[in-house]
């Protein structure tokens, strides 16, 4: 490539909500281009995952770089990024954006302008991308392109009377999308003579190779053989192999700047590769590392247990194995009274949760207990330490704390505005303080300020069963705010149980301890003896239900004589029961753990 031969490469990613067409207008692109032969492709071939496939979502950013011959003659080279859509993923989205000049912003020519591309498109705005409208989706009978393009400018604020109409599954509209992408996009810009500085887009594990890091080269020439160093784990490795997907990997012996590729640099794993990173030459490294890096921080985090405690060791083996390939999910050992052996897990989100918690059952056949979802709180004491808490069961004594900070989140929800009610009720009865309600036509869309740990439970199901599935929900974490938090403990037969113990709002306390005592009376078998459940702040009880014992009539024997003769017997027995409940275990069998926690996140 010569220097300048900038103006042949165009470097973009596509911004949509999930299900709007993303992963099947890359499988297009990639079959228009020639990328693979029929016989090769597959659906949504960027998703490498099952889960990915199965449920529509994009989980890993993916590149893939595809040789266009355009109308004017020239061949172009058009590197493409997929980016994930979920808000879990924010960061992720970020990254990819800064590797790319523009971005193809995919609607719904039936559903419109939803919360997560609106999160996503105000990214690539802010990164002054070039943004090409695509209405996806043009032949449904519910298509209304036109109605979409008016909501596209007066919610986004772009121009979108050439957005271009595509039908990504029958492969309406590619070509003009090409054409607009080589038209309408800028080339990337570099420095051929300066030194190398890379940036780490993203990062998988290979089982033959190792690690494979997707880069996007800024300044300089990246050889094969070279040794580099990242920036930010200060870490130096030589590069075995160089190359660029299309999606199969080609082999080449350097990256120049503007290209998006990947190198294989017998990396171990994935955590030794952080997204964002800078990667430089180790003999001339570059003057500054590139802008916007941060290390992943979890979010959400849940213990997980196995049912069977024999499977402790394949759990250990199957978190190390993911841990491999998702440098975001973290994991710690820990132990409870009630479930055993298990691990504390971080995660950047609900989505990651779930996802992980299915791959570990799926792929590695695991059958898993989570514990009630927590968020992470930051504590002040009195001695003026700061502590942060990731597991209720650990919260220090309430004497020593001075204020408890919990995370809250600024989030947006776009609906139909017939269900705008129900929306601001449950925002409210979810301490929700609004912000803003604007309307575009028949839309509202409304913003909140909401504490993160009530929305963790079961905030986004309630949404989606009162507005029928239609409204869409994004989130971005905002700041710390002290709050009126308690610890509230359950107790069985006078016996806290920690895997059920969470941090809730006062004013909450009593309605959540109530509604776990009430399951937990349905979940729990009876015994020869009472047994009291009981939702404690405290030393303070807030709510009790009893499991009456197993009777046996201890007077049937007795015919006849006084009343003396049954007081007797009955206090007999009431004396045995009340020493057999002193000395008994109550067994919670692990149905009832995974029904109360089930039901109550």
């Amino acid at each position: 490539m010569t220097k300048h031969a900038f103006d042949k490469i165009r470097n973009f990613s596509i911004i949509a909500h999930i299900d709007h067409g993303k992963s099947t207008l890359a499988d297009r692109l990639i079959q228009f281009t020639g990328g693979l032969s029929d016989r090769e492709m597959s659906e949504q071939v960027l998703d490498s995952m099952d889960i990915e496939k199965e449920r529509g979502i994009t989980i890993k950013a993916q590149t893939v770089s595809l040789q266009y011959p355009a109308d004017d003659g020239e061949t172009y080279t058009l590197n493409l990024m997929d980016t994930p859509g979920h808000v879990d993923f924010a960061y992720e989205v970020s990254r990819s954006l800064a590797a790319c000049e523009g971005s193809l912003l995919i609607v719904d020519a039936s559903q419109g302008v939803e919360a997560q591309t609106l999160a996503n498109v105000y990214q690539a705005l802010d990164r002054d991308h070039e943004i090409v409208p695509v209405l996806n989706k043009i032949d449904l009978p519910a298509a209304e392109p036109d109605r979409v393009r008016e909501q596209i400018e007066d919610v986004i604020g772009i121009d979108a009377s050439d957005a271009i109409e595509a039908s990504a599954k029958s492969g309406i509209g590619i070509k003009d999308i090409l054409e607009a992408i080589v038209k309408r996009l800028p080339p990337p810009q570099g420095d051929f003579e300066a030194p190398l500085k890379a940036m780490l887009v993203d990062s998988y594990y290979d089982v033959y190779l190792g690690v494979v890091v997707i880069v996007r080269i800024m300044d300089g020439v990246l050889k094969k053989g070279d040794k580099i160093r990242m920036i930010g784990t200060k870490a130096t490795y030589d590069v075995d192999r160089l190359g660029t997907f299309t999606p199969k990997m080609i082999d080449r012996q350097t990256l120049e700047p503007g290209e998006i590729g990947f190198l294989i640099a017998s990396i171990k794993e994935v955590a030794d590769t952080r997204v964002g990173d800078t990667i430089t030459h180790e003999r001339k490294p570059c003057d500054a590392p590139l802008e916007g890096f941060r290390p992943a921080q979890p979010v959400v985090f849940c213990g997980l247990f196995p049912v069977d405690a024999n499977d402790f060791d394949e759990l250990r083996a199957a978190m190390g194995k993911l841990r491999l390939n998702d440098a975001s999910f973290s994991y710690e050992m820990e132990s409870s009274a009630a479930l055993g052996f298990g691990f504390r897990c971080g995660f950047l989100g609900l989505l990651h949760l779930e996802i992980i918690q299915e791959r570990l059952s799926r792929e590695f056949n695991l059958e898993l207990i989570a514990t009630a979802p927590s968020v992470v709180y930051e504590m002040g004491m009195n001695n003026g330490d700061e502590i942060t808490l990731h597991n209720p069961a650990d919260m220090p004594d309430v004497v020593k704390i001075k204020e408890i900070r919990e995370p809250w989140i600024k989030a947006s929800i776009m609906t139909p505005d017939d269900y705008l009610g129900p929306i601001l009720k449950l925002c409210q009865e979810r301490r929700g303080i609004q912000t803003d309600l604007s309307y575009v036509g028949s839309r509202a869309m409304v913003q909140y300020d909401l504490p993160l740990n009530e929305v963790v439970f079961d905030f986004y199901d309630r949404l989606k069963s009162i507005t029928q599935g239609y409204a869409s929900f994004d989130y971005q974490l905002a700041d710390y705010r002290a709050g009126d938090l308690v610890k509230m403990s359950v107790l069985v037969n006078d016996e806290p149980v920690d895997a059920l113990s969470m941090l809730v709002h006062r004013s909450q306390a009593e309605v959540r301890g109530r509604s776990m005592c009430e399951k937990l009376k349905d979940l729990i078998p009876r015994h020869m003896f009472k047994i009291p459940i009981q939702a404690a702040l405290g030393g303070r009880v807030i709510a009790r239900e009893t499991i009456s014992a197993m009777r046996k009539d201890v007077t049937a024997k007795c015919y006849g004589g006084d009343a003396t003769r049954k007081r007797k017997l009955l206090d007999k027995q009431k004396a045995g029961k009340k020493k057999m409940r002193q000395f008994g275990k109550v067994e919670i069998p692990q149905e009832a753990f995974i029904a109360a926690l089930k039901m109550d996140n």
